[in-house]
């Protein structure tokens, strides 16, 4: 059906569209002169399809420009554009197209380009008598663009999101095997997806958003939709490079090191917070391939290690936890410093001090105002754990030994509960 200005409500003609003396469909009818003279002009003056392989454009360009001429001529002489299932051989090739990452951008402009070029040819014989005819056309080549554009489009995305599927598969299985130790060239050729030498071995944290906590809202939901976005930007800031076993709480990425590639970096990391809209916290180990299941357990113990040390969100290697790992390591002289603070269970406000202290940079103003006592009673409890465990804050030496024995304290109670 068309909608020119002149009659809204009138029936399709039976008979054929003429314009200047014949049918439209007359200079569309020559299929392969107009297709090979239109696929000429896409390769030579639409900059995007000048990239494209010349087997492409002989092929299958050439073959849709073919059945899109044929369309368009059927659609002059019936006067009614071909209804969705005459678009069946446009959508298999946008969903071939999709698959072979030719831009949605590039095939769009060349069906406009396509359908202007064949408007031109019908109406270039147009005479003043033929305005009725004209807006007739222009209806009609509107309405088959518009019919052309959505099948393309919807055919392209619907493919891209079955292929980002597969490759999302793909990376998850390839992702388990060298988690497990298993470096299998087979599975590397089944995946689609290379084998490096070596990977950075990334533990994420990621904390639940606001709306996971809103009764109002399905936690579910809000909890899917936060990892949708940070997959998102993982695979915009890390071009889709990374190997990913994710939850909606945290998981591992397995990324390959390259002198081209990009990495995780801190602005990478801060990015990745933007998107998922909550802190995320990363550990990363630099290892070579067959040592990623030894380092995603170290990596993952490094982030255990951040969270039971009370630090901030954000990106930590192993210097920067280094004294934490050792303390892990037990022995006599790592169970001996954690008991050293034995003598204060009894007395939890001592416990309280000590941290606001050492966390205030031993300031006694700062750590009175945070525990809202007095100055003199922050004073009076860190002459009592001196007086208790030997540990004089007042000294540079008592000050890391409380550091030290609180880190050792605290990693010791959290063995002890994972147990």
């Amino acid at each position: 059906m068309t909608f020119s200005t002149l009659d809204l409500s009138a029936e399709t003609p039976d008979s054929a569209l003429e314009i200047g003396g014949r049918p439209a469909s007359v200079p569309l009818q020559n299929t392969d002169r107009v297709a090979s003279r239109m696929v000429g002009y896409f390769a030579t003056c639409m900059a995007p399809c000048r990239t494209l392989p010349g087997e492409q454009l002989r092929g299958d360009v050439t073959k849709m420009t073919r059945s899109c001429l044929a369309l368009a001529a059927e659609m002059f002489d019936r006067r009614s554009v071909p209804d969705d299932a005459r678009l069946g051989e446009v959508r298999e090739a946008a969903a071939q197209w999709a698959r072979e990452a030719v831009p949605l951008g590039t095939i769009l402009r060349a069906y406009h380009q396509g359908l202007r070029i064949a408007f031109g040819l019908v109406t270039a014989r147009a005479k003043a008598d033929d305005v009725d005819e004209l807006l007739v056309a222009t209806d009609l080549m509107l309405e088959l663009l518009e019919a052309i554009t959505v099948a393309v489009s919807d055919a392209y995305v619907d493919e891209q999101h079955l292929v980002a599927r597969e490759h999302q598969t793909a990376s998850q299985t390839l992702a388990s095997a060298l988690l497990s130790g298993r470096r299998s060239s087979a599975l590397a050729r089944q995946a689609g997806i290379p084998i490096a030498d070596s990977y950075e071995v990334v533990a994420l944290s990621i904390p639940e958003h606001p709306d996971e906590r809103d009764p109002r809202v399905d936690s579910q939901v809000a909890a899917r939709r936060k990892l949708r976005r940070l997959q998102s930007e993982l695979a915009t800031s890390l071009e889709s490079r990374a190997l990913t076993l994710l939850s909606t709480k945290g998981g591992t990425l397995l990324i390959p090191v390259s002198d081209a590639g990009p990495t995780l970096t801190a602005e990478v990391l801060a990015r990745l917070t933007e998107a998922a809209g909550v802190p995320i916290t990363a550990t990363v180990v630099v290892t070579e391939t067959d040592q990623v299941p030894e380092s995603a357990d170290q990596a993952h113990e490094l982030l255990n290690l951040v969270r039971v040390g009370g630090r901030e969100p954000g990106l930590y290697q192993m210097d920067d936890l280094a004294v934490e790992y050792q303390l892990t390591r037990g022995g006599p002289a790592v169970r001996r410093i954690a008991t050293i603070l034995e003598p204060l269970d009894a007395h939890q406000e001592l416990f309280d001090t000590m941290r606001a202290y050492l966390g205030n940079d031993m300031n006694r103003q700062l750590t009175a105002r945070q525990l809202y006592v007095h100055p003199n009673t922050v004073d009076y409890r860190l002459r009592r754990i001196a007086q208790l465990t030997t540990i004089d804050l007042a000294t540079s030496s008592g000050i890391s030994q409380a550091a030290i024995a609180l880190l050792a304290r605290d990693l010791d109670r959290s063995v002890t509960r994972r147990l």
